[in-house]
């Protein structure tokens, strides 16, 4: 049963004013628009990183955020994986430590890091600098980092857009994987149709910061 995802909030940025309400029950929400339409803002909200004027933001049963009764955790608690558009690598460190910086302390990192490199096929790559990577190599890598912490929610904005159309066939099915083998829910940023056709079961519509569509159908 995919866990249950509430988005009811309103944030504003000088004239812009985002405003979303739903719940979903779905492995994979898309966010779906132009560029502006406010979708980034809410992959932020999620994380932590604005802070809506109203609202509540919940994953499951736990709340991350309520205007009314104050409840603001803080984003290092959330428990949110969140890839951003320009991956957020760090190119002094190579690809065992970037994928490493993200795993919590206990006994069962090394079990969730061989898990993590299986699912995402880039052992080959551990002692590699990212800045010698391939596009498609380094989102795997931001994707690898933001498993390791063991989050309850997986946001990702605009994962396939840096990459040309061979490389966004060749990392697609990585992230097919992710939705098919863990249970994380995962609220996916994009623009382009072909690409949440493939992979969400929920399809959140975007204009102008108001939801003009939601459904299981683009």
């Amino acid at each position: 049963m995919p866990t249950p995802i509430t988005l009811d909030l309103s944030l504003r940025q000088g004239d812009f004013t985002l405003e979303i309400r739903e719940r979903f029950d779905a492995r994979v929400v898309a966010l779906f628009g132009p560029s502006g339409a406010g979708k980034t803002s809410i992959l932020e909200s999620v994380a932590g990183l604005r802070t809506p004027e109203r609202g509540l933001i919940r994953i499951g049963a736990r709340t991350l955020f309520d205007a009314e009764v104050g409840t603001d955790i803080p984003p290092h608690d959330r428990r949110v994986g969140y890839v951003p558009q320009d991956l957020a690598l760090f190119p002094h460190l190579n690809v065992r430590r970037n994928v490493l910086y993200g795993a919590g302390a206990g006994d069962g990192v090394g079990q969730e890091l061989d898990r993590v490199l299986a699912l995402l096929e880039l052992r080959p790559l551990l002692d590699r600098d990212v800045t010698a990577l391939s596009g498609g190599e380094r989102q795997r890598v931001a994707l690898a980092r933001a498993l390791m912490a063991s989050p309850a929610v997986l946001l990702l904005d605009e994962p396939l857009a840096a990459l040309d159309g061979g490389l966004r066939a060749r990392v697609l099915p990585y992230l097919e994987r992710i939705r098919d083998e863990l249970t994380i829910p995962m609220v996916y940023v994009s623009h382009a149709e072909a690409e949440v056709r493939v992979i969400a079961d929920w399809v959140v519509v975007l204009d102008g910061g108001r939801v003009v569509r939601s459904g299981a159908e683009l």
